[in-house]
């Protein structure tokens, strides 16, 4: 019996050689097959363009960011701003005539920074421009005032440590990049407080500076004690690296009113296209409605959120229904570390086989080039198929991996994921502070970045299959 199933199995094999199973097991399709049906889609990927990029949608995503950045400003965790942007959001939805629009209850962090203030005062007066970090404490009412000590990096702080004690702590690293530079926000206060500092003050983790800080979270450690931190502009901590190097003594005074309150209640802001044959399966694109309470997070994230909306308005205006269900996501508490995405993978991961890709814009909507992708090899040839619908705009290409906080936790898991590729260049010129305003947002720029994420994500909520895991 044994080798009537070898037989069997072998001939199976060879009937199937070069194909690939469904997710579902019920058929088999070839990549040629698959290449078939992307190529057929073709007029579709032109007729979103077109809309997007010359038709009555030109500039559309824009305009909408422009009116909601203009009324809402800014919208921190916690913050009214943020709960009025939320309400804001929920009825232009609706408006829109999109399905199941709904919000869906988190609970963020609510902290407030209160009023801040920084000067030099040895060798001479001097005002530092400064913006507290997130969760930071504040300093004692009268604030602080001590001597400074500057250093480039951890490791020479704590090859300095006993000079540190009862210091503010000045950190003048050098710009590499984000990803590593950043570990000097997240972690600056907790390796200061280790050597007995009595604050810290960070470079701001920016590529070029106008003498503007840039904010951002940070984390303390239980078993450390918590010290006042804030960032510097770029040119203040070289400044007083410049000094400190003559051997000069620099004295600073510090004061900041900060204040971490209980969680509130807020809301991740749902709407979606209801799938014509799968609506149990989705496709999720998303951008998070939460900033930093600088500037207007029009870029940070308002650019990522509005052109994930663009997407689903694109599509109903064109009359396209896709086979799965295509959902727009707006999350909550991103900047406090994705809080609230990390409460709704929990709500919804018990459906996980169910989620086709996961898709968030949070880099930027400058001149697109292509996808970040995260999968496997196999989606990931698929994908660049459909990549090649755009070549009329010449945003084909597809990037090592996709790039998201708010889909992390899917993408952990197995679910394919993308994030939207675009010209970062001046991205940490404006990231968290004060420039981060719709001057920073180009029309053009965005109706294309809008057309990349609709084409990509009406084809795979339209095609037969999910893609493979």
């Amino acid at each position: 019996m044994k080798y009537l199933f070898l037989i069997f199995l072998m001939n199976l094999l060879h009937q199937y050689a070069g194909k690939s199973l469904r997710r579902d097991g019920s058929s088999l399709k070839s990549f040629e097959d698959i290449k078939n049906e992307i190529a057929g889609y073709t007029n579709i990927a032109k007729a979103i363009i077109d809309l997007a990029v010359h038709g009555k949608a030109q500039n559309r995503s824009y305009e909408r960011l422009a009116v909601f950045a203009d009324t809402i400003g800014p919208r921190l965790s916690g913050s009214k701003n943020l709960e009025a942007g939320i309400k804001y959001m929920f009825n232009a939805l609706q408006k829109d005539g999109l399905e199941n629009v709904h919000l869906e209850p988190v609970k963020v962090p609510h902290w407030e920074r209160g009023e801040e203030f920084a000067v030099m005062l040895e060798p001479r007066n001097h005002s530092i421009a400064i913006l507290g970090l997130g969760s930071s404490i504040a300093t004692p009412p009268e604030g602080i005032t001590a001597e400074v000590i500057v250093v480039a990096s951890f490791d020479e702080l704590h090859r300095r440590a006993q000079e540190a004690k009862g210091k503010i702590v000045v950190y003048n690293e050098p710009f590499i990049s984000y990803g590593e530079t950043v570990q000097y926000r997240l972690q600056g206060a907790v390796e200061a407080a280790k050597v007995g500092a009595v604050a810290s003050l960070i470079r701001s983790i920016a590529s070029f500076s106008i003498h503007s800080p840039h904010t951002g979270e940070q984390s303390y450690q239980p078993d450390v004690p918590q010290i006042p931190t804030a960032c510097i502009s770029v040119e203040d901590a070289e400044m007083m690296s410049r000094m400190s190097l003559r051997g000069t003594k620099i004295v600073v005074h510090l004061r900041m009113g900060a204040k971490t309150y209980p969680d509130s209640l807020s809301f991740n802001t749902v709407a979606e296209i209801v799938g014509s044959k799968y609506p149990e399966q989705v496709v999720l694109v998303s951008g998070h409605l939460d900033s930093w309470d600088v500037g207007q997070g029009a870029m940070d994230d308002g650019g990522g959120a509005f052109i994930s909306w663009e997407a689903l308005s694109l599509i109903k205006d064109l009359g396209l229904r896709p086979k799965r269900t295509l959902r727009l996501v707006l999350w909550t508490g991103e900047e406090q570390g994705g809080v609230g995405a990390e409460q709704y993978y929990q709500l919804h991961k018990e459906n996980i086989s169910n989620f086709d890709i996961v898709m968030e814009s949070d880099e930027g909507t400058f001149k697109p080039s292509g996808l970040g992708f995260t999968g496997s090899a196999e989606p990931r040839g698929i994908v660049r198929e459909i990549m090649a619908l755009l070549q009329p705009i010449n945003a084909t290409d597809v990037y090592d991996t996709a790039d998201g906080t708010d889909i992390a936790h899917w993408m952990r898991d197995g679910v394919p994921g993308a994030s939207l590729h675009n010209d970062i260049n001046k991205y940490f010129w404006f990231h968290h502070s004060q420039g981060d305003t719709m001057t920073v947002q180009d029309p053009s720029q965005m109706n294309l970045c809008a057309a990349v994420w609709t084409v990509v994500s009406y084809v795979i909520a339209d095609m037969e299959d999910m893609l493979p895991r």
